[in-house]
């Protein structure tokens, strides 16, 4: 039995849309503790919500109130499915904006569209429309490219697929690379060996993996070489055949540096590519192989090329109204 909206669909000078929901058990999961998911949808979305025996009213301005209820039914679908609903899961709705005349059965596409990425700690889902399609692109081709701000998902989720594909056995090895490039600091400067040095490079990677396989697990497959984490220096001379690789903070690579990277793509690989324009920490005068492999490889076959912006950002809200003034800033100057 789906959920049935009361208001007359002729009534635009009606502030209210009321949506009854069958399920009382899976409506108190909808509202959750204290209504405080109801109240995140009244903060983010301006509209007021009052719950009424197994119905809620959305009061608000008519776009809004339409889009507040199109959240609410993609919501109840989710929680029809089986899966929870986290404060994550209500800013994803939010941001995807499904149509207020969607019913049920589109609402759970959202959730049953391949989006899915399922890693042994826990399902993934792209939160806004250019993550769906990055998710998509990175399936569908042999190369691709992440480009945008901070927080906007392109490692994490690029991880999440490799995690995915190793899984279902559609690679054998996940290799993991980012530039040793300093930001203030030099290598040499500081303490341990080669790789005590490094790893701090690499430590975001290594944050993405264990968010998706168990730490055991992890340790054990980095000690059989079926998952690598390496500066991207050391990559040269070798064919990587079989694996999904990704090279991080892809802007700090030198153009020679990057297509040494490209070039060892072998059969039966997948390789993605994230990058952030704004954060090149090169010497000054020295050209970001991302720019260039951007320009350069444009409409090449098998070659996909996905942009985030400040919309994008899924970390703490604030993080996207920072990018936003930067980028206003920038523009002025």
């Amino acid at each position: 039995m789906g959920i049935s909206a009361l208001t007359p669909p002729s009534a635009d000078d009606v502030i209210e849309t009321v949506l009854e929901f069958p399920d009382n058990r899976l409506l108190i999961d909808l509202c959750g503790e204290f209504d405080r998911n109801l109240a995140q949808i009244e903060h983010q979305m301006g509209v007021h919500i009052l719950r009424r025996g197994n119905r809620l009213a959305v009061i608000g301005e008519k776009t809004a109130r339409e889009q507040a209820a199109a959240v609410l039914r993609s919501l109840y679908a989710r929680l029809e499915t089986g899966r929870a609903v986290a404060a994550g899961d209500i800013d994803g709705a939010m941001r995807m904006g499904r149509p207020v005349e969607a019913d049920s059965a589109e609402q759970i596409e959202l959730f049953t569209t391949g989006m899915e990425l399922r890693t042994r700690k826990k399902p993934i889902e792209p939160r806004t429309e250019a993550q769906k399609a990055y998710v998509a692109n990175l399936f569908q081709h042999e190369l691709g490219f992440g480009i945008g701000p901070a927080g906007t998902g392109k490692t994490y989720l690029a991880v999440a697929v490799g995690v995915t594909m190793f899984i279902s056995g559609a690679v054998e090895k996940i290799i993991l690379s980012r530039p040793a490039v300093e930001a203030g600091e030099r290598l040499g400067f500081l303490p341990g060996d080669a790789k005590e040095k490094v790893d701090p490079y690499m430590q975001p990677l290594y944050d993405a993996l264990n968010d998706f396989l168990p730490a055991k697990q992890v340790q054990k497959l980095m000690e059989e070489k079926r998952i690598e984490i390496a500066p991207l220096a050391f990559m040269r001379g070798r064919t990587l055949s079989n694996a999904f690789i990704v090279l991080d903070e892809a802007q700090n690579a030198t153009t020679m540096q990057m297509k040494m990277f490209l070039t060892r793509l072998g059969e039966g690989s997948r390789m993605v590519i994230t990058g952030d324009r704004t954060q090149v920490d090169l010497p000054r005068g020295t050209a970001s192989g991302l720019a260039d492999a951007e320009r350069i490889l444009k409409g090449v076959k098998g070659v996909s090329f996905n942009y985030f912006t400040s919309r994008d950002v899924v970390r703490h809200p604030l993080v996207g109204r920072i990018i936003e003034a930067y980028e206003a800033d920038e523009a002025q100057g």
